[in-house]
């Protein structure tokens, strides 16, 4: 390798040439604060979130060195500081705000209560008794019909019997379940 390409290859990496850059861009950065404030806020459209994003900037420009010649330091500045605005908010959107945690944990609980469970569990026993008391037939019809969720059709072939017959099997049951249920249910 030759002098000339040695001297200039060590330029790049020098430390002192590093530092100067850095120097410089805090020093322009300092000098020039309003003016990258009032632009930055009119392209994010907030003062609030130019002011946060430049704090920012400022510190990571004191936290590393720049690597490299910087042509034209104002337009560096300024787009640093966007790109840390826009980081920031890409991370605010991911997180809920106090009023969006607050709602979750006022959200109602869709699950049924301990009372409703038991009376939900009492209306099922008695469901179960007065089933009972019905004929095989229309017990097995009521069944197909709303847990099996056969057609008239469906349930006349699997008993052999005709249609009419089947809807006046399931119509008695259905009348029947009413009825007693009705009879049986305490008063709330």
């Amino acid at each position: 390798m030759s002098e000339d390409k040695r001297s200039t290859s060590s330029a790049s990496h020098d430390p002192d040439r590093e530092s100067e850059s850095s120097r410089t861009l805090r020093a322009l950065f300092i000098e020039r604060y309003q003016d990258l404030k009032s632009r930055l806020a009119r392209r994010l459209g907030s003062l609030e979130w130019a002011e946060d994003a430049l704090q920012d900037t400022y510190l990571r420009l004191n936290g590393r060195e720049i690597v490299g010649d910087v042509r034209n330091p104002a337009a560096y500045l300024l787009r640093s500081a966007f790109h840390v605005a826009l980081n920031q908010r890409r991370a605010d959107n991911r997180r809920l705000n106090a009023e969006e945690v607050e709602a979750l944990l006022d959200l109602a609980d869709d699950a049924p209560d301990a009372v409703r469970v038991i009376s939900g569990r009492s209306d099922l026993e008695r469901l179960k008794q007065v089933m009972a008391e019905l004929p095989p037939r229309p017990r097995a019809i009521l069944l197909a019909a709303r847990l099996e969720g056969l057609s008239r059709q469906e349930i006349a072939q699997r008993f052999g019997i005709s249609v009419s017959l089947v809807e006046k099997d399931l119509r008695r049951a259905q009348e029947h379940c009413v009825a007693r249920f009705k009879k049986i249910r305490r008063p709330e």
